[in-house]
């Protein structure tokens, strides 16, 4: 399965979505990633389990404990990084 296929992504522009849960399909959940421009990402649950993601996790966690500034979950990471982890995941 491709990655955009598990992974879709729209545009934040820094602030928070208008976007409701509805575009959020189950067994989903949405993060915003990104150092300065925050991008929306939509993973899958299963990602939760896996070492790599839970280390994005402890990341968020660290730089934000629990006030997330996107309203949503925040992992300060770079874009590309991002990528690459989900990447890895989505080829298991």
């Amino acid at each position: 399965m491709a990655i955009h296929q598990i992974l879709r992504r729209s545009l934040s522009a820094g602030k928070r979505s208008n976007s409701t849960r509805s575009d959020v399909p189950k067994g989903h959940f949405a993060v915003y990633v990104g150092e300065s421009e925050k991008r929306r990402f939509i993973v899958p649950v299963s990602y939760l389990n896996e070492p790599s993601f839970q280390d994005l996790l402890c990341q968020a966690e660290e730089e934000f404990g629990f006030h997330h500034p996107m309203g949503g979950l925040t992992i300060p990471c770079n874009e590309d990084l991002f990528m690459d982890i989900i990447s890895s995941l989505a080829r298991r």
